[in-house]
């Protein structure tokens, strides 16, 4: 009996069960079935997958608070996706789990949902599809919720969604107005209230309306409940009010942080603390209490993963009191912090680069500032400035190379015999004492090196455990990934020691000589050559030693001809001219610039380097507020070299001639219009004028580019190598000179080729009518004539020109022919009679010679001169 009870109690709850699981019933079993199947099952796992996911996204965030904090916490990828692709499978499940919900458990009645569950589905599809980055079908989710379901308890934070949705489509003065509306409109509170403010304080900001900002940021941090988020609204409006300038308010903000501790992520805390030290103004009696303060931050263990910043704050710190070398070693601490901050990274390169370009050490400063644009990304505006520093450093890092290394011999060579010696013996003996050193600690470290393996054996015999321990491997690891993967800084491996490979290789060279690297080196047949290899060696390295130490090396090797000590002062005077106008235009450097110019006046310099680093160094004066000296030397320039430009420009300032025809400007624009109109004669001797009038100033590569130019027109592509490689040599390190360099590498294989081309090879030809400059001959009437026989020809695209071949001939060129037989077959149809309407024969208007050319063979006749070379093949 108890078990037929049983059996109806099972059918009626089966039944039961049936027919709750049905949708399409509005009956409160089926209601409250569904409601809570979508509540604890679907919408529980998606909301699980949607934590998850959102965590992730945080992860994957890196927070860069050299800029201003975005107020939601996550990063925006330009990826582009498909439909129905992802970026994250848990924003993926948790889409799935939402869509499922409204599906499966959706209730329908009358255009009324009766799963009271199915409102926060599509808050969860919405949210889903936000973090997903796929922003409009989130803001169909959340537009669907409002539409359908005005009355849900999630209508506020459906708002407030829709609304961050709308700013990352770039809509944020809708925002700003629906968000407005919205916190005046409705009763909001709590983390309701905090997200509202946050999403309106970000969509200011975006606006531009920053001060508005602080006023939300301030409702937002007060009301909302987790931790995290109001330590990054304090930062926030401390960035903010940093901006204002408003220091103590900004310090007010990272306190409130501070004063959270280990409530917060570690970062903010360390950052407000090290943004608060930036706005702290030190007296004479808090500098040793803020001394204090950072060595305990740097001390602190638990800020060990920030120490890159905190050695870069301490770095600032002793940067400012004039403390150069205390910062340079913080500097280089803080690069020797393994950091993904590639920001901080560029900071301390460049700051190190800007150290020693202010001491003159503008070798080490280039290999900063190399090592700058490493870790800054590439094309941004900043790369570009360090770019553009970089570059000109390598004319700085040139020059001064120069003026260091010459003004060294002419020094040394201007001091008595006996102070020469002095010197000279004072270096080789500090020579020797290195390599003294140097062996030493080479044998020591070979030494060294072959008593590790006698104490590793000791020591495995006093410990037994050690032994076998070493001896065995880890499960699953084999003993060649052991082997391979164990540290080289280590490991008492010979080959990977670098002091002991160096003392290696001297010991066998000499014992061995120099061995060829072949089989059976060690052959007996080779031993007498080698033992006179060897002998030979230690001959010759006792050679070099001696010579090494030898003062009387170094007394020999000072120039002692007089032509050689005024090419060596001449190079020097050279780069000094050139490194204050480096300084001068490139820096703005104008102290390093007025020394070099000082310098090079007081140097007797060549005629002339005088005058353009007279009117230089006025300038410059003039920009050190020096006017004294500025008025003596303006009087010197105007008093000795009164029929200058200089002069001109001094006595008449307000025209600067930089504007009218007298000025290199002008006259250079001048030539390059006679250099397109083929007068390339006048331009060369005009351009030769203006090189031998302006000597020494910076416009004279470009007269030297359009010279060479007109000579490679004129005469052929000898002619131009000759030129651009003298360019190329002499103004090196100018704009030119690195272009003419550009030119011999990658232009000049290209144009030196002389070889012909087959026609067959060819698409376009031409037809040359050759004429001689001194015949007398009216080109332009032919070419008059010529144009109207071309119009004639309706089925070829013809064009004329009139080109100068050399200093005696003129081509006049028809050009648009397709093939070499339609060359010669259009020439001789010029020479054919005709018929005029009344049935007269007409004599030709074209008679004279041509010949034909594929536009390839025309272009290498017209660059290497060689018309007779291709008339010869013909």
């Amino acid at each position: 009996m108890k078990t037929y009870y049983n059996i109806i109690l099972l059918l009626f709850c089966v039944a039961l069960l049936t027919q709750s699981c049905s949708t399409k019933k509005d009956k409160l079993i089926n209601r409250k079935f569904h409601a809570l199947g979508t509540k604890y099952n679907v919408l529980y796992n998606g909301n699980i997958a949607l934590e998850r996911g959102i965590d992730g996204v945080n992860n994957e965030f890196t927070e860069n608070f050299w800029e201003l904090l975005p107020v939601e916490r996550m990063n925006v990828s330009e990826d582009i996706f498909m439909p129905g692709q992802t970026k994250n499978a848990d924003f993926e499940r948790a889409e799935e789990k939402a869509i499922k919900a409204i599906q499966v458990h959706g209730m329908n009645f009358g255009g009324k949902e009766k799963n009271p569950q199915i409102d926060e589905a599509y808050l969860l599809l919405g949210q889903a599809r936000y973090f997903d980055q796929r922003f409009v079908p989130a803001m169909a989710a959340f537009n669907n919720i409002l539409n359908k379901y005005p009355t849900s308890d999630k209508i506020n934070q459906v708002k407030i969604w829709r609304e961050k949705t709308s700013m990352r489509l770039d809509n944020d003065a809708g925002a700003i107005e629906k968000l407005k509306r919205l916190l005046k409109e409705e009763n909001i509170e709590g983390q309701d209230l905090a997200d509202a403010s946050a999403a309106l304080a970000q969509a200011y900001i975006n606006t531009k309306s920053k001060d508005s900002a602080i006023a939300q940021l301030a409702i937002a941090a007060e009301n909302t409940k987790v931790k995290r988020e109001k330590a990054r609204y304090h930062f926030i409006k401390g960035q903010l009010y940093n901006e204002f300038g408003k220091k103590d308010s900004a310090n007010i903000e990272f306190d409130a942080i501070i004063e959270m501790h280990r409530q917060v992520p570690r970062s903010f805390y360390i950052n407000a603390h090290l943004e608060k030290s930036y706005n702290t103004n030190l007296s004479g009696e808090d500098d040793i209490e803020f001394q204090e303060y950072l060595t305990e931050l740097e001390e602190n263990r638990e800020n060990r993963p920030f120490l890159d910043k905190i050695y870069y704050r301490i770095a600032e710190y002793h940067r400012n009191k004039i403390s150069d070398s205390i910062a340079e070693v913080y500097y280089n601490k803080s690069l020797r912090k393994t950091t993904s901050d590639k920001y901080l990274r560029s900071l301390n390169y460049e700051t190190l680069g800007n150290m020693y370009f202010d001491k003159n050490v503008y070798k080490t400063a280039g290999a900063y500032y190399d090592s700058t644009l490493t870790a800054m990304v590439i094309n941004t505006k900043p790369y570009r400035i360090i770019k553009k520093k970089r570059e000109n450093l390598d004319d700085v890092i040139y020059y001064e190379g120069i003026a260091q290394t010459n003004d060294s011999i002419l020094k040394m060579v201007s001091l008595p015999k006996a102070e020469q010696l002095a010197i000279y013996t004072k270096f080789a003996e500090d020579q020797r004492q290195k390599a003294l050193e140097e062996k030493e600690q080479q044998e020591k470290a070979l030494k060294q090196q072959k008593s590790q393996p006698a104490l590793s054996n000791n020591l495995d015999k006093r410990n037994p455990q050690f032994s076998q321990k070493n001896q065995g491997n880890p499960p699953g690891m084999s003993r060649d990934f052991q082997t391979n993967t164990s540290s080289k800084s280590n490991s008492s491996f010979y080959f990977y020691n670098s002091t002991t490979v160096a003392y290696g290789k001297s010991e066998f060279l000499k014992i061995w000589g120099d061995r060829k690297l072949q089989d059976n080196w060690r052959h007996l047949s080779d031993r007498a050559n080698n033992t006179n290899t060897k002998t030979n060696d230690s001959i010759t390295d006792t050679a070099v030693a001696d010579t090494r130490f030898n003062p009387e090396t170094y007394l020999a090797s000072l120039p002692t001809e007089q032509t050689d000590l005024d090419s060596i002062a001449k190079e020097r005077n050279f780069a000094y001219y050139q490194l204050g106008i480096i300084y001068k235009e490139k820096f703005k450097e104008f102290e390093l610039s007025k020394t070099r110019f000082e310098n090079l006046l007081d140097n007797k310099p060549e005629d002339r380097l005088v005058l353009p680093s007279k009117y230089n160094l006025y300038r410059v004066y003039i920009e050190l507020g020096l006017n004294q000296k500025a008025e003596a030397m303006k009087m010197a320039i105007i008093n000795d070299y009164p029929e200058s430009r200089y002069a001109e420009i001094l006595l008449n300032p307000q025209s600067e001639l930089s504007k009218d025809e007298n000025s290199p400007e002008a006259i250079y624009t001048k030539l390059y219009k006679q250099f397109t109109d083929e007068e390339y004669a006048s331009v060369i001797t005009e351009a030769e004028a203006q090189i031998k009038r302006l000597e020494g100033d910076a416009f004279v590569p470009k007269f030297e580019i359009l010279k060479a130019s007109a000579r490679g027109r004129l005469f052929g592509f000898e002619a131009y190598k000759e030129g651009i490689n003298y360019i190329a040599l002499t103004y090196a390190n100018t704009e030119e000179g690195k272009k003419a360099q550009e030119i011999i590498t990658n232009a000049f294989p290209i144009l030196e080729k002389k070889k012909f081309i087959a026609d067959d090879d060819a698409k376009q030809f031409n037809v040359i009518f050759q004429f001689e400059n001194n015949s007398g001959e009216d080109i332009e009437a032919f070419i008059k004539t010529l144009d109207e026989e071309v119009a004639k020809i309706e089925y070829f695209d013809l064009s004329t020109s009139k080109d100068v071949y050399d200093e005696n001939t003129t081509f006049v060129v028809v050009h648009g022919l397709k093939s070499i037989g339609g060359a010669k077959g259009f020439a001789e149809l010029l020479k054919t009679e005709e018929k005029d309407k009344k049935g007269r024969v007409v004599k030709p208007k074209i008679t004279r010679p041509f010949f034909a050319i594929s536009s390839p063979n025309y272009a290498i006749i017209q660059r290497h001169k060689n018309l007779n070379a291709y008339l010869e093949l013909q």
